[in-house]
């Protein structure tokens, strides 16, 4: 049973409103968060010198994780590796936000993102990993699932999706599709980010409230939030009966969602043997001008109206 919370009603407010603003600031694209304008800051969002100091410590290791990534994408390519990356966790656990971090600032067509939609009638009658497959890294790629085949050890399972014999038979296969994968030259790496209860809730509020937020939420998202506990049961199956040495899974504390970017940065790194590779130095071409060309005027009806 849940113990009462001690804190006060107004202080109860006061710390969701803290943290719906936080979640506000957090929002913002990467950039965007560097260049707010303090006076903003101090002002309707509250930002106190510590919390502007902690900030500024973030961006500074995330920028540099970042560049680690770059060297990290660059040794993929030269090395030809194949890399699969899996973020698994509850509703609103922070695997989008990371995904965006570590995507940001690398090439889409060597890092991608594969986050499918509920199977359709077709796909409900393949073998439960075919649609998976085609997703895989070829070599000198990596790929990131947002959510992945264990859908079937999580959300399938609390809502009814799939029988007990699929059911048991997805943790008979799993291991061995994996294991598989890993021969093949395949490196898969597992994370399950963690939030607690109260931690869901209020992300939850905030999307409810955040109307650039609310297309987050679905029927689905609400039912998870009622079955908590059978959610936590699935996890914990799900985590022993498919942690092997071949893709072993790793658990994000996730309820600081920038410390958990940083700590899964990290060690997704360290994971892969990578260098920093050399490139040949490049010198841009002169411009070549011909005397026969003429830069023909485009036609006003066709210029974007200048309202900024």
């Amino acid at each position: 049973m849940k113990e009462p919370d001690p804190r006060s009603h107004t202080e109860l407010l006061a710390e969701r409103q803290r943290r719906f603003e936080e979640d506000l600031i957090d929002a913002y694209d990467e950039e965007l968060e560097m260049e707010v304008d303090d006076r903003i800051i101090d002002g309707p969002l509250g930002l106190t010198p510590e919390h502007r100091e902690a900030r500024k410590q973030y961006f500074r290791e995330l920028f540099r994780l970042q560049g680690e990534l770059v060297k990290l994408q660059d040794w993929i390519v030269a090395n030809g590796h194949r890399l699969v990356v899996i973020f698994e966790g509850r509703d609103a656990a922070g695997k989008g936000g990371a995904i965006k971090r570590i995507t940001q600032r690398l090439n889409p067509r060597v890092c991608r993102v594969a986050a499918l939609p509920a199977p359709n009638n077709r796909e409900r009658t393949q073998w439960y990993f075919q649609r998976y497959v085609s997703h895989l890294p070829a070599g000198g790629e990596m790929v990131l699932f947002d959510r992945s085949w264990y859908n079937r050890a999580g959300v399938e399972r609390v809502m009814n999706f799939c029988s007990d014999d699929e059911y048991e038979e997805f943790f008979r296969s799993v291991p061995e599709f994996e294991k598989m994968l890993a021969r093949s030259g395949v490196q898969i790496l597992k994370y399950w980010f963690s939030i607690t209860d109260e931690e869901q809730e209020i992300r939850f509020q905030n999307r409810i409230h955040d109307p650039l937020k609310q297309w987050k939420l679905s029927p689905m998202d609400l039912e998870s939030r009622r079955r908590w506990e059978a959610y936590t049961q699935a996890k914990e199956v799900m985590l022993q009966r498919s942690h092997i040495p071949e893709a072993p899974w790793w658990v994000v504390q996730a309820v600081d969602k920038k410390r958990a970017r940083l700590n899964c940065i990290h060690h997704l790194l360290s994971q892969v043997p990578y260098h920093e590779i050399e490139h040949p130095h490049i010198e841009l071409p002169p411009r070549v001008y011909n005397d026969d060309y003429s830069r023909q005027p485009v036609p006003e009806s066709m210029i974007v109206p200048e309202v900024y």
